[in-house]
């Protein structure tokens, strides 16, 4: 094999094999452009913000009376106060899951930014880490706004509670980096028909509403949602009692975040550069 060709065939395993992972060099100058632009759009992302203050609201106005208190680790809590960290999760997992889908797409398939941008020194995991870390902004934004819409509520039960803000940085994460990855494979603005098919149930069905007894012999389907094991880390921090779950709850949305960040990296390389 000549010097050149060898030389050519390193160049390639190198952008291709996993430690492109690491190669994460520029990716704050996409945050940065992403602050530009919601400057000129931040109705929009305000907007995101209301959906789960709405539930809040009326679950605290009417539903909580009817229903009564909920078992929690061993303490009885209002319903509202049962549902409040389910909707705190919900709020960085809404925030995350739309920027990573169909603003990732736009910018992908209409503005063709990333062809741009690797024509620069980024590389496709600096794309990857850059849109995933503006995501999880953006859903860390939420969730800080419900936490001080629970604090004047009086809805929050323990000092441990600010602990919940690294529970939503790991929701934004996992649910921002899986997220990108599913937009890798659209092929049209059609595909995103059914993100709420997906969105809905997981808000719906992760114990978010309801405490995982209630589902009976069904319950372990409620723990595969990767939603219900950030509930149940900002749950645990509002009660002020963890347990060794815990350590499970973290384990797999630092799991799902990974493999969503190397399958967009790896799609990135292989539709752009390839």
């Amino acid at each position: 094999m000549t010097a050149p060709a060898a030389t050519e065939r390193i160049s390639i395993a190198t952008r291709i094999i996993p430690a492109v992972l690491f190669d994460v060099r520029r990716p704050q100058r996409l945050v940065e452009r992403s602050l530009v632009v919601t400057r000129r759009g931040w109705l929009m992302v305000v907007s995101g913000f209301f959906e789960p203050l709405f539930y809040l609201l009326s679950i605290r106005v009417g539903l909580s009376a009817l229903v009564g208190d909920v078992a929690v680790g061993g303490d009885l809590v209002p319903y509202d106060e049962f549902v409040a960290p389910g909707l705190m999760a919900a709020s960085a997992m809404n925030g995350a899951v739309f920027d990573s889908t169909m603003n990732v797409f736009h910018k992908w398939k209409q503005a063709r930014l990333y062809d741009s941008l690797l024509a620069t020194p980024m590389s496709a995991g600096d794309i990857a880490v850059g849109e995933v870390t503006w995501a999880v902004i953006r859903g860390l934004l939420y969730s800080t706004a419900f936490l001080a819409t629970m604090l004047v509520l009086g809805m929050v039960g323990s000092l441990w509670m600010v602990l919940s803000i690294g529970a939503c940085v790991l929701i934004g994460f996992a649910f921002a980096a899986v997220g990108m990855a599913c937009t890798t494979f659209a092929r049209s603005w059609a595909d995103f028909d059914y993100l709420p098919a997906v969105t809905l149930p997981l808000f719906l069905f992760s114990a978010t509403f309801y405490p995982p007894s209630s589902y009976g012999d069904w319950s372990w389907v409620v723990q595969l949602s990767p939603l219900y094991h950030g509930v149940a880390l900002i749950r645990a921090a509002n009660v002020g009692e963890f347990s060794a779950s815990v350590i499970v709850n973290i384990a797999v949305l630092v799991g799902l975040a990974l493999v969503g960040i190397a399958v967009t990296a790896r799609r990135i390389e292989k539709l752009l550069l390839t």
